[in-house]
């Protein structure tokens, strides 16, 4: 069964607008069924991908007859494998420029990004894809996510169905296939992630202590990142860890939440916050096998606010918006914090998250440190599990997660 994508829409727009087009997020979110889709849609693209031995030889030892046999306008899947490529895909679009000409996917881009942003800069879009959103599982309509009085959607939604949701995660497979558990997903994921990607790829060579390093990273989903203590409890260098860290962030695993800076902030704490974008992988790698059990943890905050926060993200890259310098979140020194705060066009939009049904005017309380900011405050909002929209005050709100 086919899930539309929302970002479907952009990768359109994309395609109009630019000669190559390049579709990158982790292993397993779709990439591949995204462009075949796409491709059958408009009825006139090829495809190949470089899983194929045979075809990922040639492209890495012969690029140019490569692309000879197989021409614009093409699909090429798993275009990590040979970033020979590039610079001759550069040379045909310069050659001969239209828009559309070629869609390369990757799910490991830790190094070809840096040769994409060089080979085609000004010639190629980038689409991050995750897994599926709220709205697409659904399905609804989805747009980029602000507070506001007039989101006025009502939830069924429990803490039940919400940890059912955030122990199976958001890829594909495991949304589609319920008989599907998600111990015999992730374990062959996490295989094909360090066999295919590390150890290929990164040519990292001990992959045990990598395996170690990604649940102790993931352990600490909604947590303030401590590289030092994790490379700690790893036993390796913090170069590595940062070195690692960065892999996770840019293969689409992890999502870093920076701190918010300013001129008028003194005491703030720097570091920024840790989510992996998906919290059945998360679950996996730190030893869930039981949403019961998980929803009544001491970590269920964390993966709470895990899934809220990856759920807005995705509002935003499914419409092509780059969440990195719009998303940021507060803690000072005195112990004072706001989840997430979200800037657009110079107001700052701040969101609390509560693993509860009513938490009330309380979760409020941080929002006055935002005053001090010289900055337009815009309406705020409590993530929650409430059933309906309450007001807070005039320009608060308590929200469901039906909204997203």
């Amino acid at each position: 069964m086919y899930i539309k994508r929302s970002v479907k829409k952009h990768l359109d727009y994309l395609s109009r607008h630019f000669p190559a087009v390049v579709i990158t997020g982790a292993r397993q979110t779709g990439k591949s069924t995204l462009v075949k889709e796409f491709a059958a849609e408009k009825g006139r693209l090829s495809y190949v991908t470089l899983d194929y031995p045979f075809l990922r030889n040639l492209a890495r030892t012969d690029p140019e007859i490569f692309l000879q046999q197989y021409k614009p306008p093409v699909i090429i899947d798993e275009i990590q494998y040979a970033p020979e490529l590039l610079p001759y895909i550069k040379i045909a679009i310069d050659e001969n420029r239209s828009n559309g000409m070629y869609y390369l996917t990757g799910s490991q881009m830790f190094r070809l990004m840096k040769d994409v942003s060089e080979s085609l800069a000004g010639r190629v879009g980038i689409i991050q894809l995750y897994g599926l959103s709220r709205a697409e599982i659904l399905p609804g309509e989805e747009e980029p996510f602000l507070p506001s009085s007039t989101l006025l959607s009502k939830s069924e939604e429990t803490i039940t169905s919400v940890f059912d949701k955030i122990y199976r995660g958001s890829m594909p497979l495991m949304v589609v296939d319920k008989s599907l558990t998600p111990d015999a997903f992730f374990a062959e994921y996490v295989q094909t992630y360090i066999e295919r990607d590390i150890r290929e790829l990164m040519e990292i060579k001990n992959e045990r202590k990598f395996l170690q390093f990604l649940s102790c990273v993931a352990v600490r989903t909604g947590q303030e990142l401590n590289l030092s203590d994790i490379a700690k409890d790893v036993g390796i260098d913090s170069k590595t860890a940062d070195s690692w860290i960065s892999l996770l962030v840019t293969s689409g695993l992890v999502f870093l939440l920076q701190p918010y800076s300013g001129n008028t902030i003194k005491r703030i704490v720097k570091r920024p916050k840790l989510y992996l974008m998906d919290t059945g992988l998360a679950c996996y790698l730190g030893l869930w096998n039981n949403p019961r059990a998980l929803e009544v943890s001491a970590v269920a905050g964390n993966f709470f606010e895990t899934y809220v926060v990856s759920e807005i993200i995705k509002t935003y890259t499914n419409s092509g918006i780059d969440v990195r310098s719009r998303f940021s979140y507060y803690r000072d020194n005195n112990g004072k914090e706001i989840d997430l705060i979200i800037e657009e066009n110079g107001v700052l939009y701040p969101i609390e998250i509560k693993k509860s049904a009513n938490p009330g005017k309380d979760a409020l309380k941080n929002f006055s440190v935002l005053s001090s900011l010289n900055k337009t405050i815009g309406n705020g909002a409590v993530m929650c599990l409430s059933s309906f929209p309450i007001p807070l005050d005039s320009g608060n709100m308590q929200l469901p997660l039906s909204v997203l």
